[in-house]
């Protein structure tokens, strides 16, 4: 098994990738956030020719899952109620409660690619075009996650992923989610529908691509070098998902914040033995496998 070990690095290097800080992530989501302040403003108004404002709002919208991923791992800020917060309220705009995800992702991160005990391989990867445009849809995984909030909302947890402490969190979590959602679908009403659920429903393909790219075909094995892909992409796409493309890097060190995972990528790109240049090319090739 590949570890952080395995890598040339000294304590003082440790130290600087390990160390978080506020002021990276507090700029790059108020950024994400004032564009799509400004875009729904542009929607709700409905300018000239607003629909074609959709897409870059479901993307900016969908990706906010990136800076709730960070959250999670409480990597994206120094301060611990400033993840908390940050993570309670991207959750609420990609339908995914951060309590229960923080608990489904780190059984990922300790069971990566584990046949059995990784709850990501629960959802078989596609293996047809036909699974795969189904996959691309994001209809199982609204499906999905609407099931989730409202099992936690009772306090079900069919896959046995939530301990027994953080039950009663779980479940307040998902109560407020549903609350807010109905106060904010009463309050607001159809512009809520233009400026919010069409565009993530539009957005939600762009992330499935991504995400689908970090470990389908990848090896069933604990290696993190070779069960983790890592994309080399552009710069937009790095800003847009928070570096995740830097995948093996991530799951070879939860704790290093997203900023500094190109810093990691500099000492373990010799090391990685599942790379790929490019999110289109990687669909390319899995296209090509399925025909």
């Amino acid at each position: 098994m590949t570890t952080t070990g395995s890598l040339d690095l000294d304590k003082a290097q440790w130290k600087a990738l390990l160390d978080p800080s506020n002021g990276p992530a507090a700029r790059r989501l108020t950024i994400q956030l004032g564009l799509i302040v400004l875009l729904g403003a542009l929607i709700w108004t409905k300018i000239p020719l607003w629909p074609i404002l959709l897409l870059p709002q479901g993307l900016l919208l969908i990706f906010l899952f990136a800076p709730l991923h960070e959250c999670i791992h409480r990597t994206a800020f120094r301060t611990r109620w400033c993840n908390d917060l940050v993570a309670f309220l991207c959750g609420w705009l990609v339908l995914l409660p951060p309590t229960w995800f923080r608990h489904f992702h780190m059984r990922h991160h300790r069971f990566t690619n584990n046949p059995d005990r990784d709850p990501e391989l629960a959802v078989a990867k596609p293996g047809n075009i036909v699974a795969y445009v189904l996959y691309m849809s994001g209809l199982a995984i609204w499906a999905s996650q609407i099931q989730v909030l409202l099992g936690n909302s009772h306090g079900r947890d069919p896959a046995g992923i939530i301990p027994n402490k953080a039950r009663n969190r779980v479940a307040l979590e998902a109560r407020w989610y549903l609350a807010i959602y109905v106060l904010a679908f009463a309050a607001l009403g159809e512009p809520l529908l233009w400026v919010w659920i069409v565009p993530v429903l539009i957005g939600q393909p762009f992330l499935r691509a991504f995400l689908l790219a970090e470990h389908i075909g990848c090896a069933l094995v604990r290696d993190m070098t070779a069960n983790s892909r890592t994309t080399f992409t552009n710069r937009a796409v790095r800003w847009l998902t928070w570096n995740m493309s830097y995948h093996a890097e991530h799951h070879l060190q939860p704790a290093v914040p997203y900023h500094k995972l190109p810093d990691l990528h500099s000492h373990t790109r010799p090391h990685l033995k599942v790379t790929q240049s490019g999110y289109l090319n990687l669909h390319r090739a899995l296209l090509t496998n399925f025909v």
